[in-house]
């Protein structure tokens, strides 16, 4: 599961509709991959993700402690900078480990990058 999927999942308790957002991640197993990076596209998502949640998300699992709680002013002329959040976003991967839900603690594995929200 990518940080970029973990930034749009919540939970939905069937008991009065209490939704659980954001999902606390934590990570047995993470892996890295490449992936082409497009300074546009990152210039695009650094706009639509919920970036506290991402920081918080890259903390959680061990990443992102030179990240600010706020976005950089500038970031889109900054290619080192889109570059670092492209990693974050779209080349970590959790693997396994579990998602837990802050209204009910209910919690969610993660297995071979699949979280199961059922």
């Amino acid at each position: 599961m990518k940080l970029f999927t973990h930034n749009i999942l919540s939970s939905k308790s069937l008991e009065g509709g209490i939704v659980g957002y954001p999902l606390r991640i934590v990570a047995k197993d993470i892996r890295i991959s490449h992936s082409e990076f497009n300074k546009e596209f990152m210039k695009k998502m650094i706009l639509k993700i919920n970036w506290k949640v991402f920081v918080n998300a890259a903390m959680q699992i061990g990443l992102g402690k030179d990240l600010s709680d706020k976005i950089v002013d500038g970031f889109e002329n900054d290619e080192e900078y889109l570059k670092k959040v492209h990693h974050l976003l779209m080349e970590v991967d959790v693997i396994n480990g579990k998602l837990i839900c802050p209204a009910t603690n209910r919690e969610f594995p993660i297995s071979g990058g699949v979280p199961n929200l059922l």
